[in-house]
């Protein structure tokens, strides 16, 4: 343990955001971080619990607990206190291969499972593991690290999101020959198209996915299985496949009337757009979808819609509203309906409701929102948006209930839309090819833990087993599914979970 007292001798701190009005201006990421002796104290507040709860990564009412990849996150804080950097970046290496991406955009279950947020505030686990990262890489110790020999065994990882690359990482330390197919035109999946860069820049992405070139690992990019590669070809040149390609089929709003407008789009449309021009042209050529000088309404209350309205600040948009069917979040968590240590359902500003709020003086949230229709002009362009407010309750069967509240409608100006409803789960083309069996929701199925599909040396993890979810889920399943493909390929297998 750091100090038994540190908990009640500190406080919690975070390092402070760049103004929200002047990182609006730029693209650049808007974290600060914290000099060693500040991280040395916030260390210093983990209580090294007889039964942590920070690392057990378990699923609690439909919400994770703890950190999925079980981080030694007590042992780290410990080395941190003492000043043992190095140390510190060897345990947080042994559990996580990506701590720079979870260290920038997982929301952190760990800290909401954390025992001194019981009675007070957690510890600053977030803060402390890029940290950890961030001055490995500035002391050199995260290195290329070669197999000792290779078994002669090739697999192929179909997508090049945090699940791909975890699996494809994992299994080159095995020995075996990875190569990587992405059908965009540069690595990283949502990584690199769907989390804007100033959440994660890009450069970061480069850095490890270049060290894992140096590792021997292949990766063929504008290459799309099932188009330039059919499915069965894949099957008939590799050992195994890992079926990695997220769940990029968008919800659709088709049962709303006048979703067939122009400036309605889906979400991530309208975030990859930008972040292509981003990276190849700095903006400069204007070939993305822009919120300038529109009223730009987001429909969906998670993180891809908050990214949509960080995008719109940046466009320069004229106004920003984001919608949600949910209600309100409390102010402190509900002891009984969201006891510790589930992941605590509380109202709080994430990083562009703070720039909007700077910006035009208020929260750009409206909550309990039921889009009822678009209105076109007479050009079919959105020019408008009709609301209802409602009571949202689940019924006996499970079903989401909206109930509408009378004489709560409302007109907005809407000159562009993004829908950020979620996702209905992967796409068919390799599915259909090799005649996989899906679950209900329609991701490949199979059993978590195993990652086996119905199809003889198929295997599949991250979104597209398990639908939607977090990124430190997906490299939870990319280690996972490459201890299995080891096991399956090899008889035994060394690597860990």
């Amino acid at each position: 343990m750091s100090t038994p007292t540190g908990f009640m001798e500190y406080q919690r701190e975070l390092p402070g955001d760049r103004d929200p009005l002047e990182r609006i201006k730029d693209w650049n990421e808007f974290h600060r971080m914290f000099s060693d002796e500040q991280l040395r104290t916030q260390g210093a507040r983990c209580m090294d619990c007889g039964t942590p709860f920070c690392h057990t990564g378990i699923e609690l009412e439909g919400t994770v607990s703890g950190c999925p990849v079980n981080n030694l996150i007590p042992e780290w804080n410990n080395l941190i206190y003492r000043g043992l950097w190095r140390e510190a970046y060897e345990r947080l290496n042994m559990t996580n291969n990506f701590p720079e991406f979870t260290g920038r955009v997982c929301p952190a279950p760990c800290e909401g499972s954390c025992t001194v947020g019981m009675t007070g505030d957690p510890v600053t686990i977030k803060t402390i593991e890029e940290a950890i990262i961030e001055r490995a890489f500035e002391e050199g110790w995260v290195i290329p690290e070669l197999p000792l020999t290779r078994t002669g065994k090739k697999v192929a990882v179909v997508g090049s999101g945090p699940a791909g690359l975890a699996t494809a990482a994992q299994l080159n330390k095995a020995g075996h020959t990875v190569t990587v197919y992405e059908r965009a035109d540069r690595i990283g999946g949502l990584l690199t198209y769907g989390i804007p860069a100033m959440k994660l820049e890009k450069e970061v992405v480069q850095r490890r996915v270049d060290l894992l070139i140096a590792e021997g690992i292949h990766f063929m990019t504008c290459t799309e299985i099932g188009k330039d590669i059919s499915s069965e070809e894949l099957l008939e040149q590799y050992d195994a496949v890992v079926l990695c390609g997220g769940a990029t089929k968008a919800r659709p709003i088709g049962n709303v009337e006048g979703h067939q407008l122009n400036g309605i789009y889906p979400a991530m449309d309208y975030l990859n757009s930008t972040i292509k021009s981003y990276l190849d042209q700095d903006l400069a050529e204007g070939t993305y979808i822009s919120g300038k000088n529109k009223h730009v309404i987001v429909i969906g209350g998670g993180d891809t819609g908050t990214d949509c309205v960080a995008t719109a600040l940046r466009h320069g948009c004229l106004s920003i509203t984001q919608f949600g069917t949910h209600a309100k979040s409390p102010l402190t968590r509900d002891p009984i309906n969201n006891p510790w240590p589930e992941y605590p359902n509380v109202y709080t500003l994430d990083y562009a409701h703070e720039e909007a709020r700077a910006l035009y003086g208020e929260d750009p949230r409206a909550f309990s929102v039921l889009t009822k229709k678009f209105v076109g002009d007479e050009n079919g362009n959105v020019k408008e948006l009709h609301t209802v407010q409602i009571h949202r309750y689940i019924d006996e069967q499970g079903r989401k209930i909206y109930e509408e509240l009378p004489g709560t409608e409302k007109v907005w100006p809407a000159d562009l839309v993004l829908v950020a409803v979620g996702f209905e789960g992967p796409e068919r083309t390799i599915i259909d090819q090799l005649g996989l069996v899906t679950d209900r929701r329609t991701n490949v199925k199979a059993r978590y833990g195993d990652y086996k599909t119905n199809v003889d040396k198929v295997f599949a993890a991250g979104d597209m087993r398990r639908g939607q979810s977090l990124i430190v889920w997906a490299i939870n399943e990319g280690r996972g599914a490459a201890h299995e493909v080891d096991k399956y390929l090899m008889g035994s297998t060394m690597l860990p979970r």
